[in-house]
């Protein structure tokens, strides 16, 4: 990857990217107001196993599609995964997290004159960051670490306020899922188009506990 490819993704991945992903924690919050992660190794083994039966199988496959499609100039594939994903959240909090942070991608790209302002309506954020990485040139491959490595980054984020735990220990945790990172990356781009899953009842009930939880930091 040369120098430019390498900086937009640097870019795209940093954490002050204005699209408010420090504000959700994915049912994260409600794992932990629950006594399910308690501790840093439970923290990874949570984390580890939403890397393998969600992110690889569901989110950061769809990204993968979305990448292609761009790639390939096929805007009725892109609009189809955009909607499968769109009818993958199975609750109010995740759908709108979702639109919310595809949306504010989508108006910066729009606002850095990088994709069109009619982009921006019923976008999910894999989509608008799909147009982001096609606009600025940058590899696909690289494209969907950087994808799954911000994820992880987020919930670690949300493990050091919640938990809580310190700041040393959150990046061991974060170091400590470079293996599963990796290992969903290849699986997310290897699986065929009936493999693909987004059966994850677990978490789509801690999202939707999340909703009526008392004393809430995070939107999701």
């Amino acid at each position: 990857m040369n120098a430019t490819a390498l900086l937009h993704l640097l870019q795209l991945a940093s954490p002050s990217l204005p699209v408010g992903a420090y504000s959700y924690s994915q049912g994260l919050e409600t794992a932990i107001e629950r006594g399910r992660v308690t501790c840093p190794a439970s923290a990874a083994k949570y984390l580890e196993r939403q890397l393998e039966d969600v992110l690889a199988t569901w989110d950061g496959a769809v990204f993968w599609r979305l990448l292609a499609a761009c790639g390939a100039g096929d805007e009725a594939a892109f609009e189809q995964w955009n909607a499968r994903y769109l009818a993958s959240r199975e609750s109010a909090e995740l759908r709108a997290e979702t639109v919310q942070m595809g949306f504010s991608l989508a108006r910066l790209l729009a606002d850095l004159d990088l994709a069109p302002a009619a982009a921006m309506r019923d976008t999910c954020l894999p989509a608008a960051l799909a147009r982001a990485v096609h606009a600025l040139q940058v590899p696909h491959e690289e494209a969907l670490l950087a994808m799954l490595f911000s994820w992880s980054e987020n919930q670690v984020l949300a493990c050091v306020k919640s938990i809580p735990l310190g700041q040393v220990a959150g990046q061991r945790l974060l170091l400590a899922l470079r293996p599963a990172i990796e290992r969903a990356c290849a699986r997310a781009r290897a699986l065929p188009d009936d493999e693909l899953s987004s059966w994850s009842p677990g978490l789509a009930q801690l999202s939707m506990y999340h909703e009526v939880q008392h004393g809430r930091l995070y939107r999701s």
